[in-house]
């Protein structure tokens, strides 16, 4: 039974890394010049800008999930 309930703990552990670790490299959406994930909003025309998506005014849905990742 514990083998059982390790296994269970090593298997979400694992999960949840791997969520973490592909929410910071990939990129959700790529059109053309702009780029945005869950934390940045980046525009590389002349000039290459990004902003987090907190001062976007969409940071009501971007802390729960920050503290749901820690």
């Amino acid at each position: 039974m514990l083998l059982l309930l390790l296994g269970i703990i090593v298997l979400h552990v694992t999960v949840l890394v791997l969520l973490f670790v592909s929410t910071i490299v990939s990129q959700w959406l790529v059109n053309g010049e702009h780029t945005a994930d869950l934390w940045q909003n980046c525009t590389s025309g002349s000039i290459f800008h990004c902003l987090t998506s907190s001062t976007n005014g969409e940071s009501g849905w971007l802390l729960p999930i920050a503290f749901i990742l820690l």
